[in-house]
């Protein structure tokens, strides 16, 4: 089985040659020979070409050369040997074409593209074979059905030249057609062939096919059939339809007739299937798969049935399982002819194993962006074919084996971004001898990059990037060797040291050079010499740097920020720096005004002069930056207004201009229609807040315009920001009641994040958004979670009414702060509808009634205060509201009762109980007091029944007043006589 395999695989590769081959005798015959046969083109192909050429435009003039009678010796035809018929044609662009774009982004007024119609004299070539219009553009114009009818046609590549519409299943009728590339663009800037092609079944007239390529073409109104129809092509080497919509993917073929097939890409796609089709590993030929980003988790992928593939690409399929169990299944393999090994951007986990050492064919290794975990297997030394090897974006550990020394054939090692230990010393590089590429980053900050400052490298390095760990104090001598050095990065390494002049020397060619995040010191010269043939990055920012600002010309990104520069701005920098995409000189010390020139930029993305002392104005020099779409010039002294020259940029989208003196109104912004991030905050803006922003600026996903001098009430119009995901109008001197369609805002009852930049295509270097908002009662910075940042802050104005239910309907809002108003009412009931609240900030109103119950069923509230209202009642004793146990949070509430608070509540037993008692000692008070009453009646009864009596009878009154001086006489003698005898018995005490 594996023999006759093996032979299927031999005829494959067979089939392969035999059609190089073709190509080749092709190309022989193409040729003309004048000097030995003296045949001239036939006149009306000649004439043919000239009215094709005609149809063309052509900017470079590359068809210039088409004069004369002799069109077999025009650049791209190509005729007969024996019969002089064109035979071939190609205006293929041999440059980059519509992708070559200056390092600007803009076309070059030179493009070299090839455009215009086809015109249908080229069916006068009657006997053409190869037909090559490939890298040019068309403008999107369809591909001519007449191309159906070239009868002998073997070669047709239309690739990459920004064709659309309908595939013409004219093509069908090219019965002799062997390589078809329809191919379109994947540049951004290229107009991708979109039509849809429902029905392929005309793919299958085409039997003698070998090469299809139906990249980008949408194939999504095809369903399954678009499988059906190619397994009848049984020539067919290589097929690839990448991006092609394609969904449905079928497990199981009924028959297979994909007996000669090389090489299949179906990568990006959006397959509904999570293990690998059967009919994938039927195909005994096969040995070039790429299956990758296919939106689906993939599982189940049976690594023993790739045994005998040189090349699987199976990247960004969300495949979870574990390395070592992918190796060991490689690995036991008789014979593993695996030359690439694509798992890139997966979940894959765990450690690799030794065996990795078995893949002995392997010269391509990529694991990057996995959870992978423990240490680099000493066998990877084995590996001797080894070219790439990537290992970036895990969890590894652990010191890196010198083993690795011994990949001799290593042009590519990637280790960023893992958690290594230990050094690594040039034992590790000292055997890499063909290294070009080379990354190295650790999240453990012991790791140490410790080589000799004397030893010389065997490589040649064009990319070097050391990141996150210790390299310095000093920079690394070894590198001054390294001549062909075109990017250097060395971020965040623990360097102290002054840029050495032999790093200034590498600059005619550096593209990238990175430096960023480090302690260097000192003064940057002035004068620097830059290429100017490609884009130049210089991003020095986070270091010591101090001295005025070098002006170096031939930049595109200049980022120095948080540095210690200081005087003023250049006056010139906008002619020095004319090319300059990003110009990032924030957290600095710069005085003086913003220059004018800087409105001569015209190719500037972004301009970041924040956290700096500049004062004056904002110039009005803004008409002609055009590419535009970040400001930033918060945290100045700048004063006066605005310019509405601000809002030219069309695709301005950023614009934070926070902490200054700005002041007077906002109508100059009206024209921003761009914008999604607005600041001003902190400033003296004053008037009403404008209805124009709830209608001009649409996109907003923030706004934040507190600490100003606003009045008047909120205007519902910014209820139609859609998008709004911070709403932050706090400390300034609004009235009136709270919008109740602020409950319509969908950006905040929505679970998806948003993305600041989401609505514009361009990559723009190193830009982080960054905002500053109040969050549980703190100023807080966000950066790189700002997309999940949820809030609206009205505090600190003087709205009244009620909170509005509708407010309640914000599902995903996680930041509320009303407090420091005057709002009545009580606190809505539903407002549990607030699922996703983290803070809730009421203090300082005159809210009234009880804390709604159903607050308690708010579990993810972690900030809560509602001090200095009218609040009344119990405080909830739920689980949720026992974590607020600082009595802050409702202080200044005289109603309300119940832990925290030291004021005790009563429930109604303990009511009943207490009346209980106060009707017992009711009873038992009116007891004693009759008591008393009846003692008191008795006294004064008996005491003047006796006095009465003994004033009445005059014998009693003698007889009782006798009584008393008879006991008065004899107390008297008893005391005297006592006294008496206590006296004697002390004079005896004291003889």
């Amino acid at each position: 089985m594996a023999t006759w395999g093996i032979f299927l695989q031999f005829l494959s590769v067979l089939s392969f040659l035999l059609f190089a081959q073709f190509v080749s005798l092709e190309a022989n015959e193409l040729k003309h020979d004048a000097g030995n046969l003296n045949l001239r083109c036939i006149e009306v192909e000649r004439k043919a070409l000239i009215k094709f050429r005609e149809g063309l435009t052509d900017p470079s003039g590359q068809l210039a050369a088409w004069v004369g009678k002799d069109c077999c010796k025009w650049q791209g035809v190509h005729c007969s040997n024996i019969t002089g018929n064109v035979v071939s044609l190609s205006i293929r662009n041999r440059g980059d074409c519509y992708t070559k774009k200056d390092r600007y982004g803009a076309d070059y007024n030179g493009a070299s593209c090839l455009g215009g119609e086809i015109s249908p004299s080229l069916l006068d070539l009657k006997h053409l074979k190869y037909l090559d219009l490939s890298v040019n553009d068309f403008h999107g114009i369809p591909i001519p059905d007449f191309l159906g009818s070239f009868e002998k046609i073997r070669y047709l590549n239309l690739s990459y030249s920004c064709f659309s519409g309908i595939v013409p299943p004219q093509l069908g009728n090219l019965s002799s057609l062997r390589y078809l590339d329809l191919f379109a663009s994947s540049n951004p800037n290229s107009i991708i062939l979109t039509g849809l092609v429902s029905d392929l079944s005309w793919i299958s007239e085409l039997t003698s096919l070998e090469y299809l390529d139906l990249g980008y073409v949408d194939l999504s109104s095809a369903k399954s059939g678009w499988l059906q129809a190619l397994n009848t092509l049984p020539s067919l080497w290589e097929l690839s339809v990448p991006y092609c919509g394609l969904q449905n993917l079928p497990y199981s073929l009924p028959s297979l007739n994909f007996t000669s097939l090389l090489v299949l890409d179906l990568s990006y796609n959006s397959f509904n299937a999570s293990v690998l089709p059967q009919w994938l590993f039927n195909i005994s030929s096969l040995v070039d798969l790429t299956y990758s980003n296919l939106k689906f988790s993939l599982s189940q992928v049976g690594w023993e049935h790739f045994c005998n593939f040189s090349s699987l690409d199976l990247t960004e399929n969300q495949i979870r399982g574990d390395i070592s169990v992918v190796i060991g299944d490689l690995s036991r393999c008789s014979d593993c002819l695996l030359e690439k090994l694509d798992l890139r951007h997966n979940q894959l986990s765990g450690e690799i194993p030794e065996s990795l050492g078995n893949l002995k064919n392997l010269k391509f290794l990529g694991l990057d962006e996995n959870f992978i975990t423990g240490t680099i297997p000493e066998s990877i030394g084995g590996l001797s074919k080894l070219d790439v090897l990537n290992l970036g974006l895990n969890q590894l550990s652990g010191t890196i084996p010198e083993s690795v020394g011994k990949l001799a054939e290593l042009t590519r090692l990637e280790l960023y971004q893992n958690s290594w230990e230990g050094v690594l010393s040039q034992n590790h590089l000292q055997g890499l001898k063909n290294l070009v590429y080379f990354s190295i980053s650790s999240s453990n900050r012991n790791f140490v990059v410790n080589v000799s400052d004397d030893w010389l490298p065997p490589f040649s390095l064009r990319f070097i990037d050391i990141s996150s760990c210790t390299l310095g104090p000093k920079f690394p001598t070894w590198l001054r060797n390294q001549k062909q050095l075109s990017s250097v990065i060395l971020t965040d390494v623990a360097i102290s040291d002054t840029i050495p002049d032999w790093l200034w020397e590498l600059c005619p060619q550096i593209q990238k050079l990175d430096l960023s995040g480090n302690q260097i010191s000192g003064v940057l010269p002035n004068s620097l010499e830059f290429s100017s043939e490609t884009r130049v990055v210089v991003d020095f920012r986070s270091n010591r740097l101090e001295g005025q600002l070098p002006l170096w010309s031939n930049l595109t990104n200049l980022i120095l920020a948080d540095n210690l520069f200081s005087g003023s701005i250049p006056r010139n920098i906008g002619q020095v720096l004319s090319e300059i995409q990003v110009l990032d000189l924030s957290g600095n010390f710069l005085n003086g005004g913003i220059p004018t020139s800087i409105g001569g930029m015209k190719y500037l993305k972004r301009l970041d002069l924040s956290n700096n002392l500049l004062s004056g104005e904002i110039h009005g020099k803004w008409g002609e930056l055009q590419e535009l779409l970040i400001i930033d010039l918060s945290r100045n002294n700048l004063s006066g207004n605005i310019p509405s020259s601000i809002c030219s940029p069309p695709l301005l989208f950023w614009l934070k201009l926070s902490r200054n003196n700005l002041s007077r109104e906002l109508e100059s912004l009206q024209n921003c229609t761009s914008l999604t991030t607005l600041d001003l905050g902190e400033n003296k803006f004053s008037g009403i807040i404008p209805r124009w922003i709830g209608e001009s600026l649409l996109s907003l996903t923030v706004l934040r315009i507190r600490d100003n001098m606003f009045y008047g009430g909120i205007p519902d119009k910014l209820c139609h920001l859609s998008s709004l995901h911070i709403l932050d109008l706090a400390l300034n001197k609004l009235s009136g009641s709270i919008p109740s369609c602020l409950g319509n805002l969908s950006g905040l009852s929505s679970l998806t994040s948003y993305n600041p930049t989401s609505h514009f295509r361009y990559q723009i270097y190193r830009f982080i958004p960054q905002m500053e908002v109040t969050v549980k009662g703190k100023p807080t910075i966000y950066n790189l979670t700002l997309n999940l940042v949820h809030i609206i802050d009205l505090s600190s104005n003087k709205l009244r009414g009620d909170i509005p239910e509708e407010i309640t309907h914000l599902s995903t809002l996680g930041t509320l702060n009303l407090s420091r108003n005057r709002l009545t009412g009580e606190i809505p009931e539903k407002i549990d509808g607030l699922k996703k609240l983290e803070t809730l900030d009421l203090s300082f109103n005159h809210l009234s009634g009880p804390i709604p119950p159903t607050m308690s069923s708010m579990t993810l509230l972690s900030y809560l205060n509602l001090s200095y209202n009218n609040l009344s009642g119990q405080i909830p004793s739920t689980t949720q509201f026992q974590t607020f146990d600082d009595p802050f949070i409702y202080e200044g509430n005289a109603e309300l009762c119940g832990s925290p608070l030291p004021t005790p509540c009563f429930t109604h037993k303990d009511r009943n109980a207490d009346r209980d008692a106060k009707d017992s000692n009711d009873e038992d008070e009116n007891e004693m007091l009759w008591f008393y009453l009846g003692m008191g009646l008795g006294f004064v009864v008996g005491f003047w029944a006796v006095i009465g009596s003994l004033e009445i009878k005059k014998s009693w009154r003698q007889a009782y007043f006798g009584f008393l001086y008879r006991v008065r006489d004899w107390l008297f003698v008893f005391i005297a006589l006592n006294a008496a005898r206590l006296k004697r018995k002390m004079k005896r005490g004291r003889n």
